[in-house]
């Protein structure tokens, strides 16, 4: 049986594992400054010395804390470790929100096997986005 660790993000985090990970899926990676924190806003997930996936908590000035940007170690493939790894990251993401007051969890999620893990994790359908915008100010 494989051991699950759970740490927060750190400072290099983003530069030595994360960036390479949205490279190797084929997705351009967020700026840094987007994401909360500056790259340091949430958890990353290992099997021993393997890091397995990492998400983001962004705070809002409402009840709703946004829970996203789960990416994963591509290469990562032990079976069923990889799905209990993002389940323990949402947890931790979710338990976090709501030990600093946020009640709702809100994610926008376009990758089906994601958005089950979601749902299996007590998330519920809201609605179907069909475009993303973004503007840099």
């Amino acid at each position: 049986m494989s051991s699950l660790q759970i740490r927060a993000l750190n400072e290099t985090d983003y530069d030595t594992i994360l960036v390479g990970w949205w490279n190797d899926w084929g997705m351009t990676p967020p700026p840094k400054d987007f994401l909360p924190d500056d790259g340091k806003g949430g958890c990353i997930v290992y099997d021993g010395e393997v890091p397995i996936c990492a998400g983001f908590m962004y705070a809002t000035n409402s009840k709703i804390a946004w829970i996203n940007w789960i990416i994963s170690n591509k290469e990562y493939r032990k079976k069923p470790y990889r799905k209990v790894a993002i389940k323990l990251l949402l947890d931790t993401l979710s338990d976090v929100s709501k030990e600093v007051g946020f009640t709702y969890g809100y994610a926008l999620i376009q990758n089906n096997a994601l958005v089950e893990i979601y749902k299996n994790n007590g998330y519920i359908e809201s609605h179907k986005y069909t475009q993303e915008l973004l503007k840099k100010l």
